[in-house]
């Protein structure tokens, strides 16, 4: 009789419970239990989900010598350093440290957020770890771990690398050769931008040099690429992985049919609107890196241009021929550029980068600062926390959502965003808007615009008394104005002609309390349309037309334009960060249970009136032959009466309720866990760098405004047209020449080559290098107007010719 295996075989479904840590280990689960066998005998049994038990089997495992870290970590799920860590709980605790609760351990202060901008900003000055370990008071290694989760790799030295190429004498040093006026020999075939021997990996930038004009201070470096070919940067990345480059500089390199090549019209605006000097001075550095902070932004703005609207979108297209445009041997790839913006929000600086390059706008265009459109933006969320809800005007409807308030200038052009927590209004963010409006614009006089939203006559005294003229849309209730009052008012203002018929008054608005009633006296311009609709605006400006009031307050539909030009074209509503920070888990919001009250409180008075109403028919129909007294009446319907009478106490015990219910608790009350928002900074910072875009294409369009007759209609889209068209990049010693293709009809292509000849005024250097850039178009090759088949037509001189 043959003996029966001691491990038989199992079935294809017996095994699929059984998981092979090594030749001799096997973890086997059914029904809910897990066991742990060596060489066939059960050395752990315990059910599944038992984290105290599951780690005190792996150090079992390990301690034991049945198998290795790195096995049992791959069997159980997890990783190699949770191995080790319960290895050393085990050491340390015994079995009762190895039942710790999930999540992040009690009693054990979380690194603070400031923390991480401290770090970051050490970073960048060139701290090494043990230096910010002092002054945080950590080890070393946390700091070590906080660094790489910012993103910062390790480097040998803070500063760009100094390198002599193979050639220069070494004996020949830089200050003999001021002295004695030797001049190094040049190898072939390198110009006056490639590396030159005895050259360092940077060169000091033309103290000369207009810093507008190359999108650098006057005192910073220009760096110098060790690559030969524009197309193999390996050298160059070679000395960022090294932490030797700080920022790669752009090397281009010639070619016909560069796809998009036409963004780079967008460069000498984008130069001209300081992002580059102003990005180095809230920023500094982002470390040693192929990708700087330069090539970062160069990236990212022309990336809105040419409509890849977020970092996703890069794996649809070419990093070989979107780095041609950037001068790069090849675009950063997603997960680069989601890392450097991390690196960037980790600064917190995204609030003063978009001050800054306020400040500087309305340097510029101080002329456009007379009147500023305020409204907020609503950004609907669909993901799975759990947020604020508030009413979506283009939607109507209310969803959770963010918000934030925008600020526009007299032309539509944006000035500056401002992030809110919890979706507040209009009327409680105008002050701090228009704070930070006084802050740029100083002491001149500012009419701001707004909507509905931001209603509040208290508001208004208050504005009126900070210096700052108003002009918005009166609220309902108001009185309408008899149709006698109206005339029709004409004007020209800035190029258009407008007509209305409007009726001019001052009205007088009551605010505080009852006891200390006041009045604030404004101006009231209304509007009658055909349609016999009356349009009220306010305003507390007395020394402008009526006409003109009407047609700046009505101009406030710019700005919604702009919002919805810029969801189409430039994703505004994207969701860039998954995250979420803590919130101000005190701020008020509507109480949860009073909104239920009302709810009740609506169906009850809804029953009671129906209950009414069958009450008074039954009084109507009543026949006073059968119930001649109102005490007959009531005795036939007592059962009706008493159906009234409960329904009455019912909405008194309601609304009694209803007035002891806040109307407002903490937010803490009303969500469920921590009191989180979504990640601000990431967002701010694209926003920002959108609304740069956005400027650049609006000063483009400035410039195609006297060559083309239906700007306002097509402008904007001749310019994005030109933006994404082709062309071809020549590169000479000193110059940066883009030759675009020609557009789709002669009157076009005409535009854009004015808009060519414009920014070749300019004399604008791409950033970080001393070409200079030059624009032109393509002409239109000759097309032959010949039937197929026949033959040429002899010129005139041609002594073959029969024709007489």
């Amino acid at each position: 009789m043959q003996q029966p295996d001691l491990f038989p075989d199992r079935s294809e479904d017996d095994r699929q419970g059984v998981v092979a840590v090594n030749h001799r280990c096997r973890l086997e689960t059914c029904d809910g239990y897990r066991v742990v066998c060596v060489a066939g005998v059960v050395v752990a049994h315990y059910a599944v989900g038992d984290r105290m038990a599951e780690a005190h089997a792996k150090v079992l495992l390990v301690d034991q010598g049945h198998a290795r870290q790195n096995q049992v970590a791959r069997a159980f799920g997890c990783d190699v350093r949770t191995v080790r860590r319960d290895q050393r709980r085990f050491d340390e605790g015994g079995l009762a440290a190895l039942g710790r609760q999930p999540g992040y351990p009690k009693g054990r202060p979380r690194v603070p957020a400031v923390r991480a901008r401290k770090l970051n900003a050490w970073k960048a000055d060139g701290l090494s770890n043990r230096e910010i370990a002092r002054r945080l008071g950590i080890n070393e290694k946390a700091v070590r771990k906080l660094a790489r989760r910012l993103g910062w790799t390790p480097s040998p030295t803070g500063e760009q690398l100094v390198l002599t190429l193979g050639g220069a004498d070494p004996k020949l040093s830089a200050s003999r050769q001021a002295t004695t006026g030797e001049q190094q020999p040049e190898p072939p075939g390198l110009g006056p931008d490639e590396p030159q021997p005895g050259r360092s990996v940077t060169e000091t930038a033309n103290p000369g040099a207009d810093p507008k004009l190359s999108g650098l201070r006057a005192d910073d470096s220009l760096p110098i690429s060790l690559d030969f070919d524009p197309t193999d940067r390996s050298i160059d990345r070679l000395l960022a992985s090294l932490g030797l480059l700080d920022d790669a500089a752009p090397r281009f390199s010639s070619g016909t049919h560069v796809s998009g090549a036409g963004v780079l019209l967008a460069l000498p605006a984008l130069v001209d609107s300081g992002v580059f000097n102003i990005a180095r001075e809230v920023y500094g550095s982002i470390g040693p890196a192929f990708y700087g902070l330069r090539t970062t932004l160069v990236t990212l703005l022309l990336m809105a241009l040419l409509r890849v609207k977020r970092p996703e979108e890069l794996k649809e297209h070419s990093p070989q021929q979107l780095g041609r445009i950037f001068g790069l041997d090849r675009a950063p790839e997603v997960k680069t550029l989601r890392r450097k913006l991390t690196r960037l929000a980790a600064s917190r600086r995204a609030a003063d980068f978009g001050r800054a390059l306020a400040e500087q706008r309305v340097a510029r265009r101080g002329h456009a600062m007379g009147f500023l459109y305020v409204d907020g933006h609503v950004r609907v969320y669909h993901g799975k926390r759990e947020l604020p809800k508030t009413h979506v005007a283009r939607m109507r409807i209310s969803m959770p959502a963010t918000t934030d308030y925008w600020v526009n200038d007299t032309e539509g052009e944006p000035l500056f965003v401002v992030p809110t927590e919890g979706n507040k209004g209009l009327a409680r963010m105008l002050p701090a808007v228009l704070d930070e409006v006084r802050s740029l614009v100083g002491q001149r006089q500012v009419t701001v615009v707004f909507d509905r939203g931001g209603w509040s006559p208290k508001l208004f005294a208050e504005l009126l008394a900070s210096g700052f003229d108003i002009l918005t849309y009166r609220k309902a209730p108001y009185t309408r104005v008899p149709a006698s009052d109206f005339r029709r008012r004409r004007g020209v203002l800035n190029g258009h002609k407008v007509s209305y018929r409007l009726a001019d008054q001052g009205v007088y608005l009551a605010y505080g309390p009852a006891k200390k009633r006041r009045r604030l006296h404004l101006r009231q311009v209304t509007r009658l349309s055909d349609d016999g609709h009356q349009t009220p605006i306010l305003t507390s400006r007395w020394d402008l037309r009526a006409v003109e009031i009407a047609y700046r307050m009505f101009e406030r539909w710019r700005q919604e334009n702009f919002f919805k030009y810029l969801r189409a074209e430039f994703a505004l509503d994207a969701l860039v960060d998954y995250g979420t920070e803590p919130a101000d888990a005190t701020r008020s919001v509507p109480n949860p249970a009073r909104k239920k009250l009302d709810a009740e409180l609506r169906k009850a008075n809804a029953a009671l009136e129906q209950l009414q109403s069958e009450y008074g028919l039954e009084a109507l129909v009543n026949h006073e032959q059968v119930r001649r007294t109102m005490r007959g009446f009531k005795i036939a319907n007592a059962e009706l009466s008493d159906r009234v009478l409960a329904a009455l106490k019912r909405v008194v015990a309601l609304e009694k309720k209803r007035a002891q219910t806040p109307a407002r608790v903490p937010v803490k009350e009303v969500v469920k866990g921590d009191v989180v928002k979504l990640s601000v900074e990431r967002k701010h910072l694209t926003d920002i760098l959108k609304m740069v875009a956005y400027q650049a294409e609006g000063d483009l369009l400035r410039l195609l405004g006297p060559h083309y007759r239906r700007t306002e209609d097509e402008g904007r889209t001749l310019v994005q047209t030109a933006l994404t068209a082709s062309g071809d990049i020549e590169v000479t010693d000193n110059e940066l020449r883009v030759a675009i293709e020609a557009l789709s009809s002669p009157h076009k292509t005409r535009a854009l080559a004015a808009i060519c000849d414009g920014l070749n005024a300019t004399s604008t250097l791409f950033p970080g290098t001393k070409l200079r850039m030059r624009f032109s178009v393509k002409p239109e090759p000759v097309k032959s107007l010949a039937f197929p088949g026949a033959r040429p037509r002899p010129a005139a001189s041609d002594p073959t010719s029969t024709r007489p």
